[in-house]
C-alpha cells in the first residue's frame, strides 16, 4: 500500500468506524418503532410498517458501507441510495407522524454520498416530500417547520463536513507529495555535488598518475606504484559514477507513487495491480521509465477518467500494461518522442512495445521484456 493509499484510508476511517459515525442518529427511529410497539399502528399496517422500517435501516447501513471512502463511491452506492430514498419517502407518505423523520435521516446520506449540487437537489425533493406528507396527515404546523429546518440544516451540515474532510485528505496528499519531491530534489543535489567534487578530483588523480608513470619509465618500481594509484583512482571513479547513477534513478515503486498522485491531481481514477515476484534491478528501472511515459500520455493526451496500471513478472517475461478509457481529441493515435525513446530502451533489452487504441475503447500501452 502506497503512502497515498495509507493516508486516504486513515482519513476516511475503516467501514465500522465510518458506519458508527454516520449512523449514530438512527437511534431516533425509536419513535416510529414505538408507534408499532404501543399499538398506535395495528393490524396489517403494523406489519408493513415494521417491514418498511427494517428495510429502511438496512438500506441506510448498506449505502454507508458500499462507499469505498468519503471521496469515492462504490459500485452499488447510488442504487442503494435510491432504494433507501424511496423507502423513506414511501413510509413518510403512508404513515405520517413520527415516520416523517425518515427523509430527515436520508439527507445525511445525500451529504455524505452525492456531489454538492446533486445533494442540494435531493434535499429539496425530500423537503417537499416531508411538507406534503405532513399536510396530508394533518401534522401541526410547528412540527412541520421543525422537520423542514432539520432537513435543510442536516443536509447542508453533512455536505460541509464531507467537503471539509475531502479537502483535508487532498491537503495531506499534497503535503506528502511536496515532501517526497523535496527529498528527491535533495537526493539529486547530493548526487550532482558528489559527481562534481569527487569525480573531478579522481579524474585529476588519474591524469596525474598517467603523467607520473610516463616520467618514471626508467624506474619500474616507481612506475608500478604509480600504476597502482592510477588503478585505484579509476576504480574509485567508476564506483562514484555508479553511486551517482543509483541516486539519480527512480525505481518502479517511486514511479507508481508518482503516477497515482499525478493521475489523481488530473481527475483520473487510478488502479494499480502488481503480481509476481519483485523485478530485478535492470527491469525495475526500465519499467519505472515505462510507467512515467505512459502516465504522461494519459494526462496530456487521453482525456481519460480512469486508468489501470498492471505489472506482472512471471517466469518467462515481465509485462507492463497501462490502459485508459480516453478518446483523446478524436485524431488517430500517434507515438511521440517519449514513446519512441521508451521503445528504443525496451528493444535494447530484447523486449517489445505496443501502443495504440484498445479494442474496447481508450488506449493501451503494453511493454513486454523477456525475463
Amino acid at each position: 500500500m502506497s503512502f497515498a493509499d495509507r493516508i486516504s484510508f486513515n482519513e476516511t476511517g475503516s467501514p465500522p468506524r465510518r458506519l458508527l459515525g454516520i449512523s449514530v442518529g438512527l437511534v431516533y427511529l425509536v419513535f416510529p418503532a414505538a408507534e408499532i410497539v404501543t399499538g398506535e399502528i395495528t393490524g396489517a399496517r403494523a406489519v408493513w410498517a415494521g417491514v418498511a422500517l427494517a428495510a429502511y435501516v438496512a438500506g441506510f447501513l448498506a449505502t454507508v458501507l458500499s462507499a469505498k471512502s468519503i471521496t469515492e463511491r462504490g459500485r452499488w452506492t447510488y442504487l442503494l441510495l435510491v432504494i433507501t430514498t424511496v423507502l423513506g419517502m414511501g413510509a413518510a407518505a403512508v404513515f405520517g407522524g413520527a415516520w416523517l423523520s425518515l427523509p430527515v435521516f436520508t439527507v445525511v446520506l445525500y451529504g455524505f454520498t452525492l456531489p454538492a449540487l446533486w445533494a442540494l437537489w435531493a434535499i429539496s425533493v425530500n423537503l417537499v416530500t416531508v411538507i406534503a406528507a405532513g399536510v396530508v396527515h394533518d401534522n401541526d404546523a410547528a412540527g412541520l417547520i421543525v422537520l423542514a429546518l432539520q432537513v435543510v440544516t442536516l443536509g447542508v451540515l453533512f455536505i460541509s463536513i464531507r467537503n471539509s474532510r475531502a479537502m483535508g485528505i487532498k491537503l495531506r496528499l499534497a503535503q506528502d507529495e511536496v515532501a517526497r519531491l523535496a527529498a528527491t530534489e535533495e537526493r539529486l543535489r547530493i548526487a550532482r555535488d558528489l559527481h562534481d567534487l569527487l569525480g573531478h578530483s579522481l579524474s585529476l588523480i588519474v591524469l596525474k598518475s598517467e603523467l607520473a608513470g610516463r616520467l618514471a619509465e626508467q624506474s619500474p618500481e616507481i612506475r608500478g606504484e604509480i600504476g597502482d594509484i592510477e588503478a585505484v583512482a579509476r576504480k574509485a571513479l567508476v564506483e562514484v559514477r555508479e553511486a551517482v547513477t543509483g541516486y539519480r534513478r527512480r525505481n518502479l515503486e517511486e514511479e507508481l507513487d508518482s503516477a497515482r498522485a499525478v493521475l489523481r491531481a488530473a481527475g483520473v481514477h487510478a488502479e494499480v495491480r502488481l503480481s509476481g515476484t519483485p523485478l530485478p534491478e535492470p527491469l525495475d528501472g526500465l519499467f519505472g521509465w515505462g510507467v512515467r511515459e505512459g502516465t504522461t500520455n494519459v494526462v496530456r493526451h487521453a482525456r481519460a477518467t480512469r486508468c489501470e496500471i498492471r505489472m506482472t513478472y512471471e517466469k518467462d517475461a515481465a509485462i507492463l500494461e497501462i490502459m485508459d478509457d480516453g478518446n483523446g481529441d478524436g485524431r488517430p493515435y500517434e507515438q511521440g518522442s517519449g514513446l519512441r525513446g521508451l521503445t528504443e530502451r525496451v528493444t535494447g533489452a530484447g523486449g517489445t512495445v505496443m501502443a495504440g487504441p484498445a479494442p474496447g475503447g481508450g488506449h493501451r500501452l503494453s511493454v513486454r521484456v523477456p525475463a
